[in-house]
């Protein structure tokens, strides 16, 4: 996620160079025209959050509420070059945790369908989330999801989880794998197709991912995820690839048309997802899911086309909650 795009035209540039994102960004601006799509922007008091905020407003894909200090606002709008006149302020004090703690007041309200991370640390955030009294939980543990336009992958590829979970044991993974589906169903993916992968693709006792993964295909052949197809464990090559799959001559159902790819563990997950952008070509979206509204993280190291995909990921996935997909 190269920092190259600085403007509104930037981002617009590089998102036509991925059009299922750009396909992403226009359901989104359809979704957010017919139903207003307040998001709140945590905590924004740098250049590079204000950026964001000007491209997310410009292309009417939700309405930006900046929840912050007011100073520090107008101090990060100076920098960026951006009119903070222009948006709705939710003033707190100047201390992160204050601005994630009224962020998630207003998502437990309905005030706002999503969160998005600003300047403020991840786990300043997170915590305020995933707190047991005044936090977002829901029924399953919180995960985070990508989806990826791949020059030479044929259709969106979701990836999970690359974030938030760092060595997750079974049950969190069939929680992550739960998520993502329920993810690409609300994106229009009526039986996704999953394969949890791991070094190899067959069952050693010696890599416990093996394990793992075969057991989440065989809950996925009892129906415990719905209506998708899981197969694992699979190598990463020949889920990608049906050449691949068929040159080692595995029987799979999903090889080389994958809509997921649930990764072993954060070590294997982050860098596979940065070797799809800074090596592969590609661009991204991605959010966290699990909670009782989407919350999208970003990097500074996040160009603004997927700081834009990723709040019309989050729009998608919360107006099909809501009911408000077609």
């Amino acid at each position: 996620m190269s920092a190259a795009a600085s403007t509104p035209q930037d981002a617009a540039a590089a998102l036509r160079q991925h059009p299922r994102l750009e396909a992403l960004v226009e359901q989104a601006r359809t979704l957010a025209a017919r139903h207003p799509a307040p998001l709140a922007l945590v905590h924004p008091c740098d250049a590079l959050a204000l950026q964001a905020a000007q491209v997310i407003r410009s292309e009417g894909v939700a309405h930006p509420l900046l929840v912050g200090d007011p100073r520090l606002i107008e101090q990060a709008a100076e920098q960026a070059g951006v009119d903070s006149r222009e948006f709705e302020i939710v003033a707190t004090s100047a201390e992160g945790p204050a601005a994630a703690a009224r962020a998630v007041e207003l998502a437990r309200q309905g005030t706002v369908r999503a969160l998005m991370k600003g300047s403020l640390h991840t786990d300043e955030l997170m915590s305020a989330v995933v707190d047991r009294t005044t936090g977002l939980r829901a029924g399953r543990r919180i995960s985070h999801g990508f989806v990826f336009d791949l020059p030479r992958y044929h259709k969106l590829l979701a990836l999970a989880d690359c974030v938030v979970n760092i060595s997750p044991d079974l049950k969190t993974k069939a929680d992550i794998l739960a998520n993502a589906l329920d993810m690409l169903r609300r994106l229009g993916v009526a039986r996704p197709k999953a394969a949890a992968i791991a070094a190899v693709e067959t069952v050693n006792p010696a890599i416990p991912a093996t394990l793992d993964a075969a057991e989440l295909a065989r809950m996925g052949g009892e129906g415990r995820f719905g209506d998708a197809l899981v197969e694992g464990p699979l190598g990463f090559d020949n889920a990608f690839s049906a050449q691949a799959a068929r040159t080692k001559h595995i029987d799979s159902r999903g090889a080389g048309d994958f809509d997921l790819l649930l990764v072993p563990d954060l070590n294997a997950g982050n860098m596979l997802y940065k070797s799809f952008v800074y090596v592969g070509g590609g661009e991204c979206a991605g959010l966290v899911l699990g909670a009782r509204a989407p919350i999208v993280l970003t990097s500074r190291a996040d160009s603004l086309a997927a700081r834009l995909a990723s709040v019309a990921l989050a729009v998608i996935h919360s107006s099909a909650e809501a009911g408000t997909a077609s």
